[in-house]
Order: structure tokens, then sequence, then C-alpha cells
């Protein structure tokens, strides 16, 4: 009967909201949940801070990828979106796939519609398509090959120069990828709504009291903010610039949630987020990413719900550009 209510109180918010009681030790609760179910928590760079602190492994998309695909424990909780769940479901089809709150959607992933999508797809014939995996597994499915910002543009390379490519959804990792190879491709118009909300004037207005900061911005931001950038790249591209470069104060065009690594890898540098356009805030924030509470994890490791339920269908159609995504990053050392 429990069990039963908080299945439907997860159905109702899509999330657990039974909250720990107020002497229970929650990291406490954690460590020994994670020991005794055997559970690794993996989290990504735009996690908040307390989040990743608490994670067994931090990392980009690739990173991650790889982690549960290699790992060997029975659980997996992810913290981070669904369709990085999801990618860690295909990965993993064996193991319990869990994730803090069902509503951490992602806004690229909802800007390629599955159908629309397969008539995009139809309308272009004799076309490799590659996806970024910021999409649901459905458009997985549709897929010939995934990509991550890290390995995309390997990914584009290492296909024949006469290729003729779809590339989806982020049109600003696409076209920025295009201008580097030159390839014959054709991009759906798919956008992050955070990389799409940095303001141009008030990087410029920041870079006018910091003169000696450096620009660095992720590929999905538009092209104007990489036109500016000292270097663009991938998460974990950006955190390894931060702490090779010389510079001592940088400007981070991507979610704020990377510059608690950069701080953890650079206490001695300063990190200031690039601000979005029609906000009073001073940095720019995914919401979804920021759905996940150390409660919520707490709760989801105790019930081991909600869980990523994916079709045997789904899982081997969707496996497969994944399995080919990560066999070129291996053949290519990344």
């Amino acid at each position: 009967m429990i069990k039963e209510n908080i299945v439907n109180i997860i159905n109702k918010f899509g999330f657990c909201n039974i909250e720990p009681g107020p002497s229970i030790d929650i990291l406490g609760d954690i460590k020994n949940m994670k020991k005794e179910k055997d559970v690794i928590i993996l989290a990504h760079y735009y996690q908040k801070g307390e989040i990743q602190d608490i994670a067994d492994y931090v990392g980009d998309s690739l990173a991650l990828a790889q982690i549960a695909k290699n790992d060997n424990s029975k659980m997996i909780l992810l913290a981070g979106v669904n369709f990085m769940a999801e990618t860690v479901k295909i990965l993993a089809p064996e193991k319990k796939v869990l994730i803090p709150d069902l509503n951490a959607g992602c806004s690229l992933a909802d800007s390629c519609p599955p159908q629309k999508f397969k008539e995009f797809i139809d309308a272009h014939p004799n076309h490799t398509v590659i996806s970024y995996v910021n999409t649901t597994a459905e458009i997985k499915t549709l897929t010939d090959i995934i990509c991550t910002s890290t390995n995309a543009l390997q990914i584009i390379e290492s296909l024949p120069e006469d290729e003729k490519i779809i590339f989806a959804p982020d049109k600003n990792l696409g076209n920025y990828i295009q201008s580097i190879s030159g390839r014959d491709m054709i991009i759906w118009d798919g956008a992050c709504h955070v990389h799409e909300e940095f303001s141009l004037e008030k990087i410029l207005e920041l870079k006018k009291k910091y003169p000696k900061a450096k620009i660095i911005a992720h590929p999905e931001c538009e092209k104007p903010i990489q036109i500016i950038a000292d270097h663009i790249g991938s998460t974990s591209s950006l955190i390894k610039f931060t702490i090779q470069d010389k510079a001592n104060e940088f400007i981070i065009a991507t979610e704020s949630g990377i510059i608690h690594q950069m701080k953890k890898e650079n206490p001695y540098k300063t990190f200031i987020p690039a601000p979005p356009k029609d906000s009073t805030c001073a940095c720019n924030d995914c919401e979804y990413m920021k759905l996940t509470s150390i409660k919520k994890i707490w709760a989801t490791l105790k019930y081991e719900i909600p869980e990523i339920v994916l079709s045997n269908e789904i899982i081997e159609k969707a496996g497969h550009p994944i399995h080919r995504m990560l066999k070129i990053s291996d053949e290519l050392g990344l």
C-alpha cells in the first residue's frame, strides 16, 4: 500500500514528493544506500554544485555515456535530464536506471519532434543522419550516428568527403561544424534556450569591465557569441581550456553549473557567467537541469523510482547509432 501511494505521487508530480525526516542524515543516508544497493550517481556539469559533489562521476554527455557503458554497478542514478537517462538505459539495458525528476526535459530535444523529423529525412533521401545526443530515444532510432559537442567534428570528418549529411537538432552547433569542415550538410532548425539567450551586448560590457578576461563559449551559442569567443568547445573542452590557459579571468558562455568544476580545478582564477538577454540575473541557467535536488536524489535511491523504462525495440534501434559513435570515439582516442 505504501509503495502504491508513492507510485501515485510519482505519477502526479513526476518525482517522489516524500521528504526525509528531520532526524535523517541525508548525505550519510545517500552514501549508505549507494553502497547497499550498488548504485553509482552520474552527474552532468550543469548540475548544481552540491549534486556534483555527491556524484561518483561528473562529466559531459560523451563521458557519461562511456561510463554507463563500462560500469559494473547494478543501478545508475542519472543527475541530469531525460535524454541523458534514456541514453544510459540504452547503453545499459540490463540495469535499473533512475532519474530524480521525470520533468527534467530539454528544450533542444523538444525542438525536434519525431514525426516532423522523419518527414524531414524522407524529404532528403540518400543523406547520412547525424543527431546530437541531446535528442529523445525516438529521434535516435531515426539516426545513423549520434554525436556530442566533444566529438561532432570528428564524427563528421570520419565520413567520406562527398557524403551528404543531415545534422540535427542544434542549428548553431551544426553551422559551426559545417563552417570548420566544409561538408555538405542540411541542418535542422533547433536550438537550446539557454545558449540562445546570451546577450552579445552584455558580454561586451563585461569585457570592458574585465579587459584581460578570455571569453569561452559552447558551440550551441549563436554565431555572434562564437565570433567574439577566444575559445569554442564542449563542456569538457571549456574546463580544460581554463586549466591550461594562462589567463586568470574568464567569461563563461554556457550553463553556469560548469563554473563549479572550473573553480575546483582553478581556485585562484575568476569565472564570470555570461548574462542572458532578458533577465536581471547575472547568469544563464537551465531550468530543467536545476530540477534535481539532494532530497529528490535521496527519495529516488530509497524508493528506486522514477525509473527509465524503454521498449526492447527502442533500445535496439537507438543503440546502433550510439554504439557507432562510441566506436568512432574510441578509435580516435576521444
